[in-house]
C-alpha cells in the first residue's frame, strides 16, 4: 500500500535505454527506491550499479504477460508494496509503408506499446494505495499523425486512451495515472534511425521552434513531476514535450539551421545562480495569491499585480522581503504601460511571467448576452494578458524567458452559457501555442496552465447565487474533490522551471481528472465515501479559472 511517510517504490520499465537511464537517474535522485526493468542483454545491470544503494535490476520480456507475472511476483517477494509505474518501454517506428507493413508488425507493437503497460499499470495498481502515481511514456507521434508509422504511431494514441480512461477509473481510489508525449529526443533509438536514413536530424531541427532535440533527463524530469506529490491534483493529463513542435504551423522553417548538434542537445546547461524576477498577475487573492507565494518561497523575487490595491497590499506584506505590489489594471492600455515602465525601473528586467488575471462572464443565456458582455471578458482574460505579455518579452533576455498563460477546463470543454469565458480560455491556449512558436528561436518558451473546479475565495458567491452546484460538480470529477489553489501553484512553478526546459507551446491540465471524463453519468461516487477527508469537507469556496 502507499504510504507517503516511508521511501517510496518506483517500477521504470525500458530503463537500459536513453529516457530510461534518466528516468532511473530523476527517480532516484528524488530518493525512490527504483526497481529498472528491460529486456536481458540490454545492460541493464551496470546502468542499476551505477546508482549504488539498493536499486535493483529486474531483466523481464514486457511481450510475455507470464514474465510480467513472474515480475511481480519478485516485487511482493520485496514486501514494500509499489508506490509509482512508469511504463517507459516501448518499440519504435519502423517506417514502412503501409502497403509493406504486415499485419504482425501492427500486432508485434502492440503487445509492447499497449498491451504490455496496460498489463503493468493493472498489477501495479492492485499493489498501490491512495497517493500512487503511473506515468506513460507515450509520444508526439500518437498525437499528430507521420507518414509510414502506423504501428507505433497507432500503438502509442490507444495508449493515450487507456492513460485517461483508467485515470477515471481508479481516482476514486486516490491513483493518478498520466503521460508525457516527448517530440524528438536524443536517443539511442533516434540516433539508429538516423544512422539508417530513416530520419535527418539536421532538418528535424529546423522543424523545432526551439532548434534541438530534447535531452533524455528533460523528459524524465516532466515524469518525476507527474509522478510527485506535487502533481497530486494532476490525472489523466497528458503532457506534451517537445521543444514547440505542435506549435508551427506554416511552410518553412521554425529555426534557423543549426550547425552541427547544439549543446543543448547533448548536456543539461548550468542554471544560471542568480534569483529570478517573476510578474504574477491577478495576485491579490486565490490561484493568483498562491502562485506568488510558491515563486517567493523558491527564491524569486516576486512582483505581484492586481487592480485591488487593498488584498494586494495584503499579499505583498504576508511575504515581506522585497517582493513588489504593484496595483494595475490588466484591461487597461495606459495602466499596463505604466505598471510595466515601474518594473523596468526597479527590476530591469523579468525572467517569468504568470498571466493569471481573469474574470467570469454573467452566465446569460446567448439570447441576452450583447458583444459588451463579451467584450467586457475578452478585454480582460485576452487582451490583457496580450498586453503583459508583449511588455514582458521587451524585458525578457534570450534564452531566459517564460510566459505561463492561465487556461481553464473551458479551453477544451465549453460550458453553456458561458461562451465569452470560454472563448477567451480558449483563446488564451492559441496565444499561448502562437507565441511557442514565434519566440523559441530566441529561447524563450511558453505553456497554458488550465486549472479545473479550485477552491478559493475568489467566487464563492457562484454557489451562493445558485449559479454552480458543489455536489453536482463533485460528482463530475473523477477525484471527487475540488483542488487547492496550491496545485496549480505547484503546476506554475515546474513549467517555469529549468525541470521543464523542453516544455513550450503546451497545455497541462490541472483538474482532477474532468477533461478525461466521458463517460454518461457521474465520475465519482459520492455515496461510497461517506467519511470524505478534509478536502471534501472544507467549506466551499470555490472558481472556475
Amino acid at each position: 500500500m502507499t504510504d507517503q511517510s516511508r521511501r517510496r517504490i518506483s517500477l521504470i520499465t525500458g530503463a537500459a535505454g536513453g529516457i530510461g537511464r534518466a528516468l532511473v537517474a530523476e527517480f532516484a535522485g528524488r530518493g525512490d527506491r527504483v526497481l529498472a526493468v528491460d529486456l536481458p542483454g540490454t545492460g541493464l545491470e551496470e546502468v542499476v550499479a551505477a546508482l549504488g544503494g539498493d536499486h535493483l535490476a529486474l531483466p523481464c520480456d514486457l511481450s510475455d504477460e507470464g514474465q510480467i507475472a513472474a515480475l511481480f511476483a519478485q516485487v511482493d517477494g520485496l514486501g514494500q508494496g509499489l508506490d509509482v509505474l512508469v511504463n517507459n518501454a516501448a518499440i519504435g517506428p519502423t517506417m514502412r509503408p503501409t502497403t509493406e507493413t504486415p499485419t504482425d508488425e501492427i500486432r508485434a507493437a502492440l503487445r509492447t506499446n499497449v498491451f504490455a503497460p496496460f498489463t503493468l499499470a493493472r498489477e501495479a495498481a492492485a499493489r498501490m494505495g491512495p497517493g500512487g502515481a503511473i506515468v506513460n511514456t507515450v509520444s508526439l507521434g500518437g498525437i499528430i499523425s507521420n507518414p509510414a508509422r502506423n504501428a507505433y504511431a497507432a500503438s502509442k494514441s490507444a495508449l493515450i486512451s487507456l492513460t485517461r480512461s483508467l485515470a477515471c477509473e481508479w481516482a476514486g481510489r486516490g491513483i493518478r495515472v498520466t503521460a508525457v508525449a516527448p517530440g524528438y529526443v536524443r536517443t539511442p533509438m533516434v540516433a539508429g534511425l538516423e544512422e539508417a536514413g530513416k530520419v535527418d536530424l539536421a532538418r528535424v531541427r529546423q522543424r523545432i521552434p526551439m532548434g534541438r532535440l530534447a535531452r533524455g533527463d528533460e523528459i524524465a524530469s516532466a515524469i518525476g513531476f507527474l509522478a510527485s506529490p506535487e502533481a497530486r491534483y494532476i490525472t489523466g493529463s497528458v503532457l506534451v514535450v517537445d521543444g514547440g513542435w505542435m506549435s508551427f504551423n506554416q511552410p518553412g522553417e521554425a529555426h534557423p539551421p543549426v550547425a552541427g548538434v547544439p549543446a543543448d542537445e547533448l548536456t543539461r546547461p548550468e542554471v544560471p545562480a542568480r534569483r529570478r524576477n517573476v510578474l504574477v498577475t491577478g495576485a491579490g487573492t486565490g490561484i493568483g495569491a498562491a502562485i506568488a507565494a510558491r515563486f517567493a518561497a523558491g527564491g524569486d523575487r516576486v512582483v505581484l499585480a492586481d487592480r485591488d490595491s487593498h488584498s494586494l497590499a495584503a499579499r505583498a506584506a504576508e511575504l515581506g522581503g522585497d517582493h513588489l505590489a504593484l496595483t494595475m489594471d490588466v484591461a487597461d492600455d495606459a495602466s499596463v504601460a505604466e505598471g510595466f515602465a515601474r518594473i523596468a525601473a526597479d527590476l530591469g528586467h523579468l525572467d517569468i511571467l504568470v498571466n493569471n488575471a481573469a474574470i467570469s462572464d454573467t452566465f446569460k443565456p446567448a439570447a441576452e448576452q450583447t458583444s459588451a458582455d463579451l467584450d467586457r471578458v475578452l478585454s480582460v482574460n485576452l487582451a490583457g494578458a496580450f498586453s503583459c505579455a508583449r511588455e514582458a518579452l521587451k524585458l525578457m533576455a534570450d534564452g531566459q524567458g517564460v510566459v505561463i498563460n492561465l487556461g481553464s477546463i473551458n479551453t477544451f470543454l465549453p460550458f453553456a452559457p458561458r461562451h465569452a469565458y470560454g472563448a477567451s480560455k480558449a483563446a488564451i491556449d492559441m496565444l499561448t501555442r502562437c507565441m511557442a512558436a514565434e519566440l523559441g528561436p530566441k529561447g524563450i518558451r511558453t505553456a497554458t496552465l488550465a486549472p479545473g473546479y479550485i477552491r478559493t475565495p475568489g467566487v464563492a458567491d457562484l454557489e451562493t447565487r445558485g449559479l454552480i452546484d458543489a455536489v453536482a460538480i463533485r460528482r463530475r470529477i473523477p477525484m471527487g474533490d475540488l483542488g487547492r489553489p496550491d496545485d496549480i501553484a505547484q503546476a506554475a512553478h515546474y513549467l517555469a522551471s529549468p525541470a521543464a526546459s523542453y516544455v513550450s507551446g503546451a497545455i497541462l491540465y490541472v483538474d482532477g481528472g474532468w477533461t478525461s471524463f466521458g463517460a454518461a453519468g457521474d465520475a465519482f461516487d459520492l455515496s461510497a465515501h461517506e467519511a470524505p477527508g478534509a478536502e471534501q469537507t472544507a467549506p466551499l469556496e470555490t472558481t472556475f479559472q
